[in-house]
């Protein structure tokens, strides 16, 4: 067995908390092997002790590669043997170019100037690699998150990479987009270049894998070899949480009312080239009690669509009616949209839903200051009585209520955002990406809670990458491809295929990429909302 890694014994601690115990972890040459357990369960954490984030002596056990003991210091001492990590949290500058991004570290050039024109030309090349068809100078503020995710990845492949860590590579890409990039870690195989694969969709991990590791509570459980035949997924889940998971969306009966939310021939232009339309003529409805499914390759316009209607946080020129309980609505900033009764969980909610150096009590308060504030002055009592209801409502994980947000999982990270947006009280939630970076068993509680949302009244909109998402917990799916709704299926009739037929029937254009998403400058219209 030629294992180009071995990790022995290794343990990790950050205060009382054991975050990796006595893990040991190998990866053999050419093998793709993939990392899986909840949110916490240790997978970034190891992953950071391997590629120096985290030093030696800073944690116990033993690391080898390519048959010697490593010592890394730091992430440069890692690269510079061919271990390249893609951490979660993407590292772009968003006012440089995409190509700029690529080769800040190492430009090519001589005597110390820049070679543009090399940049560009191989920036091209790796773009293309990744399945990215964008010029090399589009800046990456001009990029929606799943394409900067390409543009890490193209990154990482300018260097010398000899073991690739990716960890959560495809969470914010489509199907179709994971795909691609997965077929790329197929022909790395080929080329005898190994990968670490941190994932939470199981059936990426079944497609790729050839061995799997569970991780849970910091431990290793089981090492999975995936090529003497297939691996069932519920027995990964079972490693995982430690339960049986009978079902992976719970059941549903939904009592759908009257049309709760309008949307009638709805326009929309792209906030920098304001001769380009990005959402045409749309028109859209949900009623209460309702869960809608929004689906559609990237590009198709569904979180452009979604943030042009809450406040107009995205686009110009937009132009229709929006009616919410059979009255007309204004809509036209965010503090407007939430009075009317709107709410928006953005796709990222690490950069626009939360501050994460803020605590869960802020966090959940902080777009309806209104509601525990006297004469413009925050009551405190209130604030914390408010955050501690909803702490216990949406059974979010945390020691209390003025715990970091920053340090909680990504599951409970989530629940801090449902929470900020219901205690706007609204009529229609809609939910961009609502399990992106999460685990099985975290998902389903967020499907409960999203199910608990329509059967109090509420109309819901989920936008998600992942169709069996929405094929499991939506009662309607309506499909977008090019700013447009191409298809419209109840739940009994949708299937991948009617919903990727409507979309292939309507696609006029090669280029699914080309539908910048919204500017960073986001940030500020969603969190600043002040009493």
């Amino acid at each position: 067995m030629d294992n180009v890694l071995e990790m022995h014994g290794i343990s990790k601690s950050f205060g009382p908390v054991k975050a990796l115990n006595d893990v040991s972890f190998t990866v053999e040459r050419g093998e793709i092997h993939a990392l899986c357990g909840e949110n916490g369960a240790g997978k970034s954490t190891l992953m950071k002790v391997l590629s120096g984030v985290y030093p030696h002596g800073s944690y116990e056990g033993k690391i080898l590669y390519e048959g010697e003991e490593r010592k890394f210091r730091e992430i440069t001492d890692s690269e510079a043997l061919g271990i390249i990590i893609i951490h979660q949290e993407l590292a772009l500058i968003p006012l440089l170019s995409a190509a700029e991004n690529i080769f800040l570290a190492h430009p090519p050039g001589h005597w110390g100037v820049i070679d543009r024109d090399i940049a560009w030309k191989q920036a091209k090349i790796l773009l293309k690699k990744v399945g990215l068809n964008d010029p090399p100078d589009t800046l990456i503020t001009n990029m929606g998150i799943g394409k900067q995710q390409l543009v890490e990845i193209a990154k990482a492949l300018s260097k010398d990479v000899k073991l690739l860590i990716l960890d959560e590579p495809t969470a914010s890409l489509n199907e179709r987009d994971s795909a691609a990039l997965l077929d790329v870690l197929l022909e790395f195989k080929a080329q005898g270049i190994s990968s670490i694969l941190i994932s939470h969709k199981l059936n990426e991990l079944s497609r790729v894998a050839d061995r799997i590791t569970v991780l849970r509570d910091g431990k290793s459980v089981e090492t999975i070899d995936c090529r003497h035949g297939p691996v069932s997924e519920d027995h990964i889940i079972r490693k995982m949480v430690d339960r049986d998971l009978e079902h992976r969306f719970p059941s549903h009966n939904p009592k759908i009312g009257d049309v709760m939310l309008k949307v009638e021939d709805w326009s929309v232009f792209h906030p920098i080239h304001g001769d380009r339309q990005i959402i045409h003529h749309v028109d859209f409805h949900v009623r209460a009690g309702e869960i809608v499914g929004i689906a559609g390759l990237m590009g198709a316009g569904r979180t452009e669509f979604a943030m042009s209607l809450f406040g107009r946080s995205y686009g110009r020129k937009i132009t229709g009616n929006v009616w919410i309980k059979d009255k007309k609505a204004d809509v036209s900033t965010v503090r407007k949209a939430i009075d009317a009764g709107l709410a928006y969980v953005t796709e990222d909610r690490k950069e626009l839903g939360l501050h994460l150096g803020e605590d869960i009590r802020k966090n959940i308060t902080l777009a309806n200051l209104r509601g525990i504030s006297k004469s413009k002055i925050i009551d405190g009592i209130k604030e914390l009585r408010v955050a501690t209801d909803y702490r216990r409502r949406m059974r979010i994980r945390c020691s209390d209520v003025n715990q970091e947000s920053g340090k909680l999982s990504g599951g409970n990270q989530q629940k801090v955002v449902l929470s900020k947006w219901l205690f706007t009280s609204p009529d229609i939630l809609i939910l961009d990406e609502p399990t992106r970076g999460i685990d099985v068993g975290a998902k389903y509680e967020i499907y409960t809670i999203i199910q608990g949302l329509a059967d109090s009244g509420h109309g819901v909109v989920v936008i998600s990458s992942e169709m069996p998402e929405l094929l499991g917990i939506c009662d309607r799916i309506c499909v977008m491809n090019e700013g447009r709704f191409v298809g419209e299926f109840s739940q009994a009739e949708a299937t991948q295929e009617k919903i990727m037929q409507a979309i292939m029937r309507s696609t006029t254009r090669a280029d699914a990429y080309d539908v910048p998403a919204p500017p960073s400058g986001m940030e500020q219209a969603i969190n600043t909302v002040g009493p």
